[in-house]
């Protein structure tokens, strides 16, 4: 068992078995990264600090942001054991976002379950977070010595972006006027940046050059822009049975996603008027007002719009992938990986 930190009471210890090894397949990569984070302890007191935070690492997801860092990593080294702990941060303090967003967005599930606030209350929420984002920069902390102070920088510089895109996201919820321009920004700030961190930090653990370090954030970004566009698309014109949540939640919530932005910049005057109607209404069919919302959206082609935007960003993410200075086999993982998120139905 190793300490996780040189502090006298360690915050938590993990268990990390020691491998050596080639490209590793993408399952193999999302086996070692449930595994570390399962035998991640937190031991000090109080427990129940601590038992919510355990809880929300329990609930799973796609860990897409640890291991990426390891998959880029895994790119321009055959070992990825320097690239785990700060992996692992990645996911800590991606978990943290989700349990404070829960938080102020009143969420009752999260992963079909109860979200944290719902099982304890609002204020252990807000406390458990902050004790997530304090071992997250832990974890993050263990970087080696010669890469510490780049990997530091570039994670607290992702922390702050992050609350910049999670303010603009509530201004939105009361603005009429948000831009397309305005909200990729948004979504930049809040999905996008981190999936590029995740990226340019297994990069540079793994030895990549500064000029590939950069071309896979520029990738992490594009490929990230398209990830929340087509969550938007998927919102609409997904299929309940393999979306994982009930279609047209972001309608019933009136949230500004790029459809319904694009809909009342181009709609006419009587479509206008027929969205904010619905949008101002308190009470309502849920079904009506899916209807009503997806049948402007199709009058005004918002499908396509959003399907030419998110081909955009992938074409873009792929030229980034290609100025890459690695053998093309390198990125059959990366690209595999990313093509499945792409089109993916949930």
């Amino acid at each position: 068992i190793k300490k996780a930190a040189s502090f006298s009471q360690p915050f938590f210890y993990f268990i990390t078995p020691l491998i050596d090894t080639a490209m590793l397949a993408f399952e193999n990569i999302l086996q070692r990264i449930e595994s570390e984070i399962s035998q991640l302890q937190f031991t000090n007191p109080p427990k129940s600090l601590y038992e919510p935070i355990e809880y929300i690492l329990s609930l799973g997801g796609k860990r897409i942001r640890p291991a990426l860092t390891l998959m880029a990593c895994n790119i321009y080294n055959n070992s990825i054991e320097n690239a785990i702990k700060p992996a692992l941060g990645l996911e800590v303090f991606h978990n943290f976002t989700l349990l404070h967003d829960d938080l102020m967005d009143e969420a009752d599930k999260r992963r079909n379950k109860p979200t944290v606030h719902k099982v304890w209350n609002p204020n252990t929420a807000i406390l458990s977070g902050d004790a997530m984002l304090i071992a997250a920069y832990q974890l993050i902390g263990s970087t080696e010595h010669g890469h510490l102070k780049q990997v530091l920088d570039l994670f607290t510089q992702t922390a702050a972006e992050i609350c910049g895109g999670q303010q603009f996201d509530m201004e939105f919820e009361s603005r009429m006027d948000v831009s397309e321009e305005e909200y990729i920004e948004m979504i930049r700030l809040k999905t996008a940046v981190l999936l590029a961190c995740s990226l340019k930090t297994g990069a540079l653990l793994g030895g990549a050059s500064q000029e590939d370090a950069g071309n896979l954030y520029a990738f992490g970004i594009n490929i990230g822009l398209a990830f929340q566009l087509q969550d938007d698309l998927l919102d609409v014109y997904g299929d309940t049975a393999t979306f994982g949540k009930n279609i047209g939640g972001d309608i019933l919530c009136n949230k500004k996603t790029f459809l319904l932005i694009n809909a009342l910049r181009l709609a006419n005057k009587e479509q206008v008027e027929t969205l904010r109607s619905w949008m101002d209404k308190k009470e309502f069919d849920p079904a009506q007002k899916i209807q009503a919302f997806t049948s402007i959206y199709n009058e005004l082609q918002l499908k396509q719009l959003t399907e030419n935007k998110i081909q955009a960003y992938y074409d873009a993410s792929v030229e980034n992938l290609n100025a890459l200075q690695v053998a093309p086999e390198k990125l059959t993982i990366l690209k595999e990986v990313c093509d499945h998120l792409m089109h993916r139905q949930s």
